[in-house]
Parts: C-alpha cells; structure tokens; sequence
C-alpha cells in the first residue's frame, strides 16, 4: 500500500520519467537485468531481500545506476549499513517535489561523464582514500581514549577524502540534521565521537592511499594544493564580502576541487602516471593531458561523485567548470569564481608567470562578472595570507 501511495504521488511525473514500480529487490533486479535504468530508489526493510542487500547487488552488477535509499528506518544499524552502498538518503515522508528534485539533479549530472567505463567506476566507490599520514593520525585518535572530537573534526578538515565522505553523510537524512553542515569539523561535532568512531572502524568509511600505486610525493604536493586552495577561495569569497555559507562553500571547493585526481591516481595509476609524463613533457596543463588519455578531466570525474554524493551544487559546480567558468550561467561572484582564481594563483606560486600545472584566468569570464579589476586585489590577499602562514600544516 505505501508503493502504491508512491505511484500514485509520483503519477504527475510521467511526462518526465519512465517510472517501473517493483515490489522486492528480487524483481528489481530482474528487472534491471533486462533493461537499463537510471536511478533506483529503495526502501531498507523489504520482504525476500532488504534494500541494503539490494544495493549491495545493483552495486555489484549494475553500478553505472544511481541508487538512493527513501526510508523512515531510524536504526543505527540499518543506517551504518545502507551509508556504504547508497549515495544518497531521504526520508519518509517524502515531499514528492524534494524527491523530483534529489532525482533530477542527479540525472543531470550524467552530462559531466560520458565514458562509460569511467562512469561505472566513479559510480562504485565507497570512499576516496586519504593521505597516509592524516589517516593514521585519524586510527590513532579514533582508538585513543584521550582525543576530543574537536581534534578529530579538524584532522578531518585537512583531508580532502575524509572531508568530502563526511560532508556527504551528515548532509543526507541519514542522521536528520535541521540545517546544512558546510564544515567537516562542525559534522564531526554534530556527529558525535561514538558515531565518528562507528564510522571510521565499522564501517570504514576512510582509507589509505596505497602508495605503490603514485609516489608519495605526487600524494603531498596534492595535499599541500587542495589545501593551499581551499584557504585561498576563503580569502578570496571574504574579500568580496560573500554570504558565510558562500564563503563555507567556497572553501571546501577549494579544498576538494582535486578530487578527481585521487579517483584516476588510485584507480588507473599507470594511465595517470602518463598523464602526468605528457603533461611535463609537452609543457601542457596536466587536466588537458588527462582528457587526451581518459577523454575526461579530474575536474568532470571528481564534480560527478561529489554531486552524486549530494553535496551543494555551488561546491559540484566549482569542480566541474574550474578550469573554464565561462560554462556557468551565473553573472555573479559565486565559490567557483574563488576555486578558478585560487587554483590558477596557487599553481602560479602568485607570481603570475604561469608554469606548470597553471591555465589562464578566464578573461571573457571574469569581464563578463565585471571584475577583472580586482586581480591585484585578490593577488595581494593571497600572497599576504601565504606570508603570515595561515595555511595548515599535515
């Protein structure tokens, strides 16, 4: 009776989507057998098979599909379980508009990707793996008896991969927060150490880098980049007097604008080792080395699981359009506006001579937003908050 309630709210939606409602997990994998889909939407507690089980396989056969959990299941349990395979949560009830939405803001992501292969990948992943130094110092705490979740949240806040996880999971209906949490640290505090530690050790949601895979000093100075960025998009967004949830959202852009990079290295290193040869060989930037290789760039690879995720648009549009803004529709300063120039700035050590891994600013971009005037400005901001060593440190 709650499907058919479902098909009955979702009815107006058919002139937008092909809609098949199944009534156990085994039918719809069956069904998904036969044909393909987009999205599969799931409860948890289901006859035959559950839904976590039914993730688990869709997963495992079909992982190119978007699956979202809908349920008013509040055990922990059940909650910890389902974190792993879905990638997003909402509950029950559900607004047929929020719903719609969740739905039509993931497919919109499938213009990002078109490699399928890629796709599949991205589509499978638990989580990112961190550098090993702050995922060590995250097991040593977790075990301790001594360390303060405070300590935990700012180890988290330096990580890109722990940063994102957490952000995806206390963001979700997952833990049923009132507001939207743009801080690891402050997810960490709101989490709660018990739940942290679940996490971290049941559920695993943080893993190393294996370095056989890339050197470690390709793992560092990515580390020292997202970071460097990261605080260098806050400067930026605080000069120009954005909102502080703006400005929030600017830095964990920054910070996770490589995210992309972590999903090649760790999961196609001898292609990306090439990647990074071509770029220093022909003295390209090493995203346009990456598309001549996997026909697809860190920046598209990395906006697409972060919007899977369900973190904000503005931090997924900041990924994807970085390199070239002019993409985006906005006609204000927004935190992709920050992550372009704290990238190009950061990679160009704020000298402006351009070398290495560095583009151009977007002119036409920046002339449109009527701010090219500012350059100097935000150049000096950054240089001085490099100069007074307010970037973190591993």
């Amino acid at each position: 009776m709650v499907l058919k309630g479902l098909e009955r709210t979702l009815r107006p939606f058919r002139k937008d989507w092909d809609m098949v409602f199944v009534g156990t997990g085994k039918e719809a994998l069956e069904l998904l057998d036969r044909r393909p889909f987009d999205v599969v939407v799931t409860d948890l507690r289901m006859p035959v098979m559950d839904g976590v089980t039914l993730l688990e396989n869709i997963m495992k056969l079909h992982p190119q599909v978007v699956r979202i959990v809908l349920s008013g299941e509040s055990d922990m349990n059940w909650i910890m379980r389902s974190a792993r395979v879905s990638h997003q949560f909402l509950s029950k009830p559900c607004e047929p508009e929020i719903l719609k939405f969740t739905i039509a803001k993931t497919c919109g992501l499938f213009d990002l990707l078109q490699d399928k292969t890629v796709i599949q990948l991205v589509s499978k992943i638990e989580s990112l793996p961190s550098l090993p130094t702050l995922h060590e110092k995250i097991m040593d705490m977790i075990n301790s008896s001594n360390a303060s979740i405070r300590e935990v949240g700012d180890v988290i806040a330096r990580d890109a991969a722990m940063t994102a996880k957490i952000l995806q999971l206390v963001n979700s209906a997952f833990f049923g927060l009132p507001r939207h949490v743009s801080s690891p640290a402050q997810a960490a505090a709101l989490l709660g150490m018990d739940t942290v530690k679940s996490l971290v050790l049941n559920i695993r949601i943080f893993s190393q880098f294996d370095l056989n895979k890339m050197p470690s000093s390709f793992l560092d100075q990515l580390w020292r980049h997202n970071i460097t960025t990261g605080q260098l998009s806050k400067k930026i967004s605080e000069e120009e007097k954005l909102e502080k949830t703006a400005i929030d959202h600017a830095f964990m852009a920054g910070l996770l604008h490589d995210t992309g990079k972590l999903i090649l290295a760790s999961n196609f290193p001898d292609n990306y080792r090439k990647a990074l040869s071509l770029s220093e060989m022909a003295e390209i930037p090493l995203w346009e080395s990456e598309k001549k290789i996997f026909g697809v760039t860190h920046a598209e690879v990395g906006a697409y699981l972060i919007g899977l995720w369900g973190l904000p648009v503005e931090i997924v549009e900041a990924l994807a359009f970085r390199h070239y803004p002019s993409r985006s529709l906005e006609e204000q300063f927004t935190p992709l506006t920050a992550v372009h120039l704290a990238n190009i700035m950061e990679h160009e050590g704020l000298s402006g001579n351009g070398k290495g891994d560095s583009s151009s600013f977007d002119t036409d971009y920046l002339n449109r937003l009527e701010v090219i005037d500012r350059l100097p400005v935000w150049r000096k901001v950054c240089i001085d908050t490099i100069r007074k060593g307010e970037i973190d440190d591993a």
